[in-house]
């Protein structure tokens, strides 16, 4: 039976989804590029700002991935253009990994990025050129190194 997907703000999980997205892991490998579940909310929670948000993807309404969007005054150096935002720490739980479950994310984003931030225009990202899944994930979904 096929996973029903779906892309919620942090803000808006339950208390129980909140618990069990803390469960989320990603191999050693993948956590060099990544970070950890506790890195990205971190970022998110401790220093709150209205240009991060966290989102969650939902596997049945269980959280099995989480990224970082960020705008605005978050927006890293290399990222510097007025309608832009970045997509940072993507992770998809291991034990959910070979699903399509990244690539149903990256084909939700767009739509999840227009109802949090209707202004934006650019979405970018910073892939490690060691990070041989990620590359191919993105450029499969139709993402196009500019350097």
């Amino acid at each position: 039976m096929l996973m029903q997907t779906r892309l919620v703000d942090y803000h808006d999980l339950s208390a129980s989804q909140r618990q069990q997205l803390g469960y989320l892991e990603v191999t050693q490998e993948q956590a060099q590029f990544s970070g950890d579940i506790y890195t990205a909310l971190n970022t998110l929670l401790v220093n709150p700002s209205p240009n991060v948000c966290g989102v969650v993807l939902l596997g049945d309404d269980k959280p099995v991935g989480f990224f970082l969007l960020k705008r605005g005054d978050c927006l890293p150096h290399w990222a510097q253009e007025e309608l832009a935002a970045t997509l940072h720490a993507l992770q998809i739980d291991h034990r959910e990994q070979g699903k399509g479950l990244g690539k149903a994310c990256l084909q939700a984003l767009p739509a999840a990025l227009s109802l949090k931030w209707p202004d934006i225009t650019h979405l970018m990202l910073s892939v490690d050129a060691d990070n041989s899944a990620a590359i191919g994930l993105y450029s499969g979904q139709g993402w196009v190194d500019t350097g």
